[in-house]
């Protein structure tokens, strides 16, 4: 990850719009950070997502027509929070699935695993920390059908092309007739969306902030957390929420681990984050591109969010 990490903080970082890869945003601080993010009241994506997968559990799983023993696969688990009541009603119900989380942070697997442990004891977990891409290229391997996980709007991350690329990908690594349940946040009052992703409490700035902490730590840098500030703006025309760090006065940051130096121009930004909103029409597109059928999309009481269900 080092040799990766300072390869892509350099190029992003010399680029004539600089930017930064937000995939670099959850080191183990960070995990931590965001966990704080969903706790907010004002970040609706995490309640949303959570009455469908409380409400409609029964639903999703008659939707699959697995007629036996099935993997559950999730992509970036975190602390599972989101996909606990779909476990339990599987646990509870005592269907025979494997569940498989994965995840780029060792404490949120770790944290993860305990909890389910005592709390589902019944459950059959197989953890893996890593980058979700390498490790799903083992899920073609399984005996048994697959759902894969892709919960929390993380594909609204990934820029058209990747989107795109990252759809192939899962496509590529499953059998015919597995499953995935993709979350998309979807368009909504500009005013939600702003406030969910601009916070009050600071604590979106802090996450933000945290990607320079950690260049500072891995590349032995010496940002001044302090000489810069976070900037986030949304456009409901395109669904595009972005984030950025702002460098607030003219200065030279020595990235020591790899001997370079960055200069920051007064009030320039670096683009650190793209958070995409979807229509539901958009979403069906997706699917169609990328060789998938809609099966359903499962949504909120608001229809602020919806978890999607594709088959290959």
């Amino acid at each position: 990850m080092t040799d990766n990490f300072s390869k892509d903080v350099l190029k992003g970082l010399t680029a004539k719009s600089k930017h930064l890869p937000s995939k670099y945003f959850y080191d183990d601080n960070g995990s931590r950070i965001f966990q704080e993010i969903m706790n907010m009241p004002e970040y609706y994506p995490t309640n949303a997502e959570f009455e469908i997968l409380s409400m409609q559990s029964k639903q999703i799983i008659e939707a699959l027509k697995f007629s036996g023993p099935f993997n559950i696969v999730e992509l970036g688990a975190g602390d599972g929070f989101k996909t606990f009541k779909l476990l339990e009603y599987l646990v509870n119900n005592k269907v025979d699935f494997h569940y498989i989380p994965i995840d780029i942070s060792q404490e949120a697997i770790d944290i993860l695993t305990q909890r389910l442990k005592e709390k589902l004891p019944a459950l059959k977990i197989h953890p893996k920390v890593g980058d979700y891409f390498e490790i799903l290229k083992d899920n073609r391997q399984s005996d048994f059908p697959s759902l894969l996980l892709f919960l929390g709007g993380n594909i609204g991350n990934y820029l058209e092309d990747k989107v795109k690329e990252l759809l192939e990908l899962f496509n590529k690594n499953m059998k015919r007739g597995d499953k995935l349940l993709i979350g998309f946040d979807l368009k909504k009052n500009p005013i939600t969306i702003q406030n969910a992703y601009y916070d009050k409490h600071g604590i979106t700035k802090r996450f933000n902030l945290n990607l320079l902490v950690r260049i500072n730590r891995e590349l032995d840098a010496d940002f001044k957390i302090d000489d810069f500030d976070f900037y986030c703006h949304y456009n409901p025309m395109t669904g595009d929420v972005k984030s950025y760090i702002v460098s607030l006065r003219k200065q030279t940051v020595h990235l020591k681990a790899i001997n370079e130096f960055i200069h920051f121009d007064y009030d320039e930004l670096i683009w650190t984050e793209l958070s995409k909103k979807y229509a539901l029409e958009e979403i069906n597109d997706l699917a169609e591109n990328a060789d998938f059928k809609v099966e359903n999309n499962f949504l909120d009481c608001k229809h602020y969010f919806t978890d999607s269900l594709w088959t290959k």
